[in-house]
């Protein structure tokens, strides 16, 4: 069993992504987005979404007897408490190191390199 980096699984994250791009959603409607690349079980989807509110990504109204889902914490705020905890545990606590390894990534395109440089450099103008 693969050991996660995060405090978030992957289908966890996969269905608070559906969460966040909806704006809020059943259990069926996110069913349904994952559905369409793969089965997935309603029980799955409800108890991922339990588990969730239970950690404080979600939280829900009732509606008759539908719970809506809703994310209980803005998206870049969880983004930006994730990445806090990996550079925590895979780069020490180092910001650079991190970035060094997406630069040095196949992944990394030079628009992607300029967009960064960019970033940058606005920051340093706005400072």
């Amino acid at each position: 069993m693969k050991k996660s980096l995060t405090p978030l699984g992957e289908t966890e994250m996969e269905v608070l992504h559906h969460v966040w791009d909806l704006g809020e959603a059943t259990v069926k409607q996110v069913r349904e987005r994952i559905l369409e690349s793969r089965e997935v079980a309603y029980t799955t989807i409800m108890t991922v979404m339990k588990n969730l509110e239970e950690k404080g990504y979600l939280q829900y109204r009732k509606e008759g007897v539908t719970y809506v889902y809703s994310p209980a914490e803005e998206p870049e705020s969880v983004r930006s408490n994730l990445i806090s905890e990996l550079i925590k545990k895979v780069f020490k606590g180092s910001p650079k190191q991190l970035i060094q390894t997406l630069v040095n990534s196949d992944d990394m395109t030079d628009k992607d390199l300029m967009e960064i440089k960019d970033m940058i450099d606005k920051m340093e103008d706005d400072q």
